[in-house]
């Protein structure tokens, strides 16, 4: 297959060139290719690599009326997506020892429609199924260091986060944590609201934690990696422990560079997500530290749930996790001046002097969502547009823009707090080892994921 004059976005730049595909590799990217081989009009648009999610909660298997892979992996693809990275929770069972692996890669290797990798988790009393684990090919293992709101995924301690940090270092395997103080995370009063809610998280709970898990990662020599980091002071605190030589990479969320806590507050539940959303402020910090090099990725934390587990008039009830798989590279390609003023008061539109406004380069939304996961785990081929590489990319259309409706969503349920935004970008294309698995916003073909597996090298080794 020939791809036909997009504009490809390599890491040596932008090229206006053909993108030759054999055996769902690229095989050359340059002049005008020619030959008998079936061909893909990309004139007018922009080659992304496939965007690789490393942090979604598909539910499967156990809680697939939540999400489910078939769903999860087709939302993904819609929004440019070609791998993602399923957590240990809220599957069931959940992912913490080699039995659980293998049923849930048996069910994904059937249902999902793009590629995937698994994280195992680390609880108290499972130090001894993570060597199994390792040896199934885990991507790495994930802890909460605050409740995880899942009885059967406990949060670590100390001394089991620590232990399961020596471990994973014997595998070389990185170690991703929830970062919040169990301690600090707690209601300040006896209100039940949104705003109690958001009290009862504070930023200094992130920052506390960010620096607890890298002392211990430090000591262990393991690879840290922070998820959803919803703050510029948590960057920072990351950003200090990668000075002192801790090997640590750094995860962020679109919505937490889309949404500001007072959408949490007008939305409500359809927004509510551990970490909250943040002030205007931190989302500012955010911003900057993505585009100035210093955020590593930029995930979904895809985290769905049936509409009555998002009802009570107790806020501290309602299941928390933004659905948003579909939106990352959208939010992305928007950046941080946003482009609908309906949102006004909440899209990423910083105070003036505090970031340049404008549209991030193209180069560094690629790393953000595909050079920089597939490098820091070790996914061979796969992550950015190079001769040899899987052909996984997407096709977008910069000139057009999209507006979010519950009915262009593939999500199992139309909840999510982007119904509504309008975004700069069209995904016209979505290909899988040179599979179209998307295109004019339809499902192509069957599902044809197949598990990719880590290796141990990291961008910050």
């Amino acid at each position: 297959m020939i791809v036909r004059g997009g504009s490809v976005v390599t890491p040596e730049g932008i090229i206006q060139a053909d993108l030759a595909v054999e055996d769902g590799r690229i095989s050359a990217i340059g002049p005008e290719r020619s030959g008998p081989a079936p061909e893909v009009d990309a004139r007018g648009l922009t080659v992304l690599p496939g965007v690789i999610d490393v942090h979604v909660h598909f539910n499967e298997p156990g809680r697939t009326g939540w999400e489910g892979a078939a769903t999860g992996s087709q939302a993904l693809a819609a929004g440019g997506g070609t791998v993602f990275f399923d957590m240990p929770l809220n599957s069931s069972p959940c992912t913490v020892s080699g039995a659980s692996f293998h049923v849930k890669r048996n069910i994904l290797e059937r249902v999902s429609f793009t590629d995937f990798g698994l994280w195992g988790g680390i609880v108290p009393g499972n130090c001894d199924e993570l060597e199994e684990l390792a040896e199934c090919g885990v991507i790495g293992f994930k802890a909460f260091m605050a409740d995880s709101g899942l009885p059967e995924f406990p949060r670590a301690d100390d001394l089991t986060l620590y232990e399961g940090m020596r471990e994973a270092a014997r595998f070389g395997l990185p170690v991703a944590v929830h970062a919040e103080n169990h301690e600090l995370v707690r209601p300040r009063g006896k209100g039940t609201g949104v705003r109690d809610y958001l009290a009862s998280r504070p930023v200094v709970a992130e920052v506390e934690a960010i620096r607890r898990a890298a002392l211990l990662a430090g000591e262990a020599g393991a690879r840290l990696h922070i998820v959803h980091v919803s703050s510029g002071r948590g960057v920072a605190a990351a950003l200090e422990a990668r000075a002192r030589g801790v090997d640590i990479s750094i995860e962020t969320c679109a919505h937490y560079l889309y949404f500001t806590e007072e959408d949490m507050v007008r939305m409500g539940a359809v927004a509510k997500c551990a970490p909250p959303l943040r002030a205007a402020a931190e989302r500012d910090g955010l911003w900057a530290a993505v585009l100035g090099g210093d955020v590593d990725m930029v995930a979904s934390d895809h985290s769905p749930a049936p509409l009555e587990m998002k009802r009570d008039e107790n806020f501290f009830k309602v299941w928390g996790g933004v659905a948003g798989v579909q939106s990352t590279l959208a939010v992305l390609l928007c950046g941080p001046s946003g482009t609908d003023d309906r949102f006004s008061s909440s899209v990423c539109r910083p105070p003036v002097g505090s970031l340049r406004v404008g549209y991030p380069p193209l180069a560094r939304v690629a790393a953000l969502t595909a050079g920089n996961p597939a490098r820091r785990f070790g996914i061979a081929n796969k992550g950015k547009l190079a001769v040899g590489y899987d052909a996984d990319f997407t096709l977008v259309d910069l000139r057009a823009h999209s507006t979010v409706t519950r009915e262009s969503l593939f999500q199992r349920h139309g909840l999510s707090p982007y119904v509504g935004a309008t975004f700069r970008g069209v995904v016209r294309r979505t290909l899988l080892r040179g599979e179209t698995i998307l295109a004019d916003g339809k499902i192509v073909g069957e599902a044809r994921g197949k598990m990719v597996t880590h290796a141990t090298t990291g961008i910050h080794a």
